[in-house]
């Protein structure tokens, strides 16, 4: 029969025992999830999917949630670009320090002077080897942790000095098996933190399949068996973070809702929170932006049913050759969030000694503001907000 390329993700037992009481770190190494690459026939999918913890997925084709255009590509011509502000980071005592942070995107420009004095880790997971050709990650890590550029402050974290740039995007886009070896990447080498601004590809999935000989028909349906499969596949990976938190070695999965949303048009429409943001135990991002007399207004693309928002509209931040560039997008609005996450990371170790992924999360999604005349299915729990004294 027919043998297909599947991702194959075992969650261990957790030891009998081994949590502690109150979310402590729990004594001993933890244990390890598996992950490996495998080519089944439907019957070993079949029986491999008998056993315990285990899901499997046929890689899905993955791409870039591309920044919208929206008039504008040069930033405005402040000494803060508007979203630190707006979360509340220029008042916040806290800038990240001691936290590592994990982006997972089309890579990096790290010799941008937005990362001066930090410690970049690169790893390529596609085939194109390191550094950003695209801009896409260079933008979203500046926003996270971007030191000055030109006078102009873009970083929410800018005491962050251990960064995880992980490529899984590249020139063609990437599947769901780099990026879930990314998030196990990120994990292995320490970060608290995983921001991503990804989609999966469900038009070129069947498109790709198409191309292979599949009658439409049958390649749609495959195609929604993988989506299906792929959010499964998430949301385990999502699982094992949380369960395996005791142990003191977990991260928080942050992660753009979509721009796929039409708000302006004749006919407009909104898009649900795409995958793999919708997974169970992901924090999703919608965006906002400025409105004309003052305030924040959902942003027209962004996706609904987010558990939160961020600035995404007109975001200044690092961009290739070492400038500044504007960008509008969730995957702008993300990097707020996980900026933000990394305030709060610091703020609970200076705190309590320790670092709960899980109670870091619910702190994001908990402490926020409240937009007025935004319905929670636009804004979620409302705007994220930085920790202050």
């Amino acid at each position: 029969m027919d043998r297909q390329r599947h991702v194959v993700f075992q969650i261990p037992s957790i030891p009998r025992g081994s949590a502690q009481p109150g979310g402590g770190v729990a004594v001993g190494s933890p244990p390890r999830a598996e992950l490996r690459v495998e080519d089944l026939t439907p019957a070993e999918v079949a029986e491999t999917r008998s056993q315990p913890n285990i899901v499997t997925a046929i890689p899905m084709r993955t791409k870039l949630i591309e920044p919208v255009a929206d008039g504008g590509a040069e930033p405005a011509a402040t000494q803060v670009a508007w979203g630190i502000d707006a979360v509340g980071a220029l008042t916040s005592p806290f800038t990240g320090a001691g936290v590592k942070v994990a982006v997972l995107d089309t890579g990096i420009e790290a010799s941008h002077p937005a990362f001066a004095g930090v410690n970049i880790t690169e790893m390529d997971f596609t085939g194109e080897g390191n550094g950003d050709t695209h801009g896409h990650g260079t933008h979203c890590a500046g926003t996270i942790l971007g030191r000055d550029v030109n006078g102009v402050r873009i970083g929410v974290a800018p005491g962050v000095t251990d960064l995880l740039a992980g490529k899984v995007l590249g020139a063609e886009g990437g599947t769901t098996e780099m990026l879930v070896k990314g998030i196990m990447w990120a994990l292995d080498n320490g970060a608290s933190i995983i921001s991503m601004s990804i989609g999966m590809d469900f038009p070129g999935q069947v498109a790709f399949l198409i191309s292979r000989g599949f009658a439409p028909e049958a390649a749609t349906s495959f195609a929604l068996k993988g989506y299906r499969d792929n959010v499964d596949l998430f949301e385990s990976v999502a699982k094992f973070l949380d369960d395996f938190a005791p142990f003191g070695k977990s991260a928080v999965i942050i992660a753009a809702s979509g721009n796929e949303s039409e708000r302006t048009r004749p006919n407009p429409y909104t898009i649900d929170v795409s995958p793999p943001a919708v997974a169970d135990g992901i924090v999703s991002v919608g965006a906002v932006g400025q409105k004309a007399g003052g305030g924040l207004d959902i942003a027209f693309f962004s996706n609904t049913g987010a558990k939160l928002v961020g600035p995404g509209v007109q975001v200044a931040s690092a961009g290739l050759g070492g400038g500044l560039v504007a960008m509008s997008g969730t995957s702008m609005a993300t990097p707020h969030v996980a900026g933000v996450a990394a305030l709060w990371a610091e703020q609970r170790l200076s705190t309590t000694g320790e670092l709960n992924t899980a109670e870091l999360a619910s702190f994001l999604i908990g402490r926020t503001q409240q937009i007025p005349n935004l319905a929670p299915i636009d804004a979620g729990a409302g705007l994220v907000q930085a920790p202050q004294l």
